[in-house]
């Protein structure tokens, strides 16, 4: 039957996946309540016991060109991780997502002979198809957050269970809007636009300033529009200083993190692509989806792109259900006049919030338990 109580290892590159990472460890303390679990994570996993060898922000590196900027310290970093996992043999290393710093670990561990799980397929339906050989070369079991994931990745021999979308079960089906107001301290009646531009320094960098200047703009427009910025651990003062340079001190209100409860107050969000954007879709909140990156890494990106969509909302119902503006095209006019449009159009909203709560629908699974069946097979097999 194997060991009861398992020691685990685990890597969380950026936020997201702490969040990610800290339910699955709800899950595998259910099963095993003496669980020991290390590497690399972030304060939700460290709440349940995680123990973490290096600050997850080293990680937390977007773009091809910011990459190469940390990439010998993210390899250096990885390289004393494999040492010391293959020292301590843990049986089993779970990465959850990050696959460009997972991938090759999990290649190495698997090597020799720990046992490997992927929690969130990489995005091979979205860019990178190439991947599925690494894929099946690193990792024994794919734990997938999306129904058609384990289909695919069978057509490349990769053994993977649909374990539905974590978030999906914690995010509620009708989100407390007047409850998530109370909580920031914002007026119960006025409408809300939440700023989301990303939690990693490049995104900031990046994203920050444009949404801030959309924001005098939609203000301009509708005075009485009240602006909440849900600051990632660690970056509350990058997004203060990039609110003071352009301008908008004293009219955006900046939290600490508090994303979900941003994302209940708000009627409209203006958010970086990424995870978040589902998150957003989950509260059921109309969105405009914005990107922006470094020139290079955009290009090298763009011609790898297999999707017409970057936001998961517009991929996983199939269509065009709210706006991206991505690069050029996401300059401060065009994201304010995109948030205006929904503003302005009551219906349109109510249309999107109805499809929004279908996908929820499909996408909630005891995803913690389903997860740590999956883990126990593949420790005991």
């Amino acid at each position: 039957m194997g060991d009861p109580f398992p020691r685990l290892a685990m890597v969380a590159g950026e936020a997201s996946g702490d969040v990610l990472g800290g339910l699955l460890l709800d899950g595998l303390l259910r099963r095993w309540p003496n669980l020991s679990a290390t590497g690399i994570g972030g304060p939700q996993m460290e709440l349940r016991g995680f123990r973490s060898q290096w600050p997850q922000e080293k990680l937390a590196v977007r773009g091809y060109v910011e990459v190469l900027r940390h990439y010998r310290e993210i390899a250096g970093i990885r390289t004393q991780l494999r040492r010391r996992l293959l020292e301590g043999r843990p049986q089993a290393f779970i990465g959850v997502d990050a696959p460009d710093f997972n991938l090759d670990l999990e290649e190495a561990l698997r090597a020799r002979g720990i046992k490997t799980i992927h929690f969130v397929c990489p995005s091979i339906w979205a860019w990178r198809a190439g991947r599925a050989e690494k894929i099946r070369a690193s990792v024994d079991h794919v734990l997938c957050i999306f129904p058609f994931e384990p289909a695919l990745l069978a057509q490349h021999g990769i053994a993977a269970t649909y374990v539905g979308h974590p978030l999906a079960s914690i995010i509620p089906m009708q989100p407390d809007k007047v409850a998530a107001r109370q909580a920031l301290e914002l007026p119960p009646n006025d409408e809300i636009v939440a700023l989301l531009p990303g939690s990693r320094a490049s995104e900031i960098q990046y994203l920050a300033p444009r949404f801030f200047e959309a924001a005098a703009l939609i203000r301009r427009a509708r005075p009485k529009v009240r602006f909440v910025v849900p600051a990632a651990p660690g970056r509350r003062l990058a997004i203060e200083r990039a609110v003071r340079t352009t301008g908008q001190d004293g009219s955006i209100d900046v939290v600490e993190g508090q994303s979900h409860a941003a994302l209940a107050a708000c009627d409209v969000t203006l958010i970086a692509s990424g995870t978040a954007t589902l998150e957003a879709a989950l509260f059921k909140r109309p969105m405009v989806i914005a990107y922006n990156m470094n020139w290079l890494s955009f290009q090298i990106m763009r011609r790898m792109q297999l999707q017409p969509w970057i936001g998961l909302p517009n991929i996983l119902c199939g269509e065009s259900v709210v706006p991206e503006l991505v690069q050029h095209a996401a300059t401060p006019a065009a994201l304010a006049a995109a948030v205006l449009e929904w503003l302005a159009a009551p219906d349109r909203m109510a249309a999107v919030q109805k499809k929004f709560a279908t996908l929820h629908q499909q996408l909630a699974l005891d995803t913690a338990t389903l997860a740590t069946d999956a883990i126990q097979k593949v420790i005991q097999s």
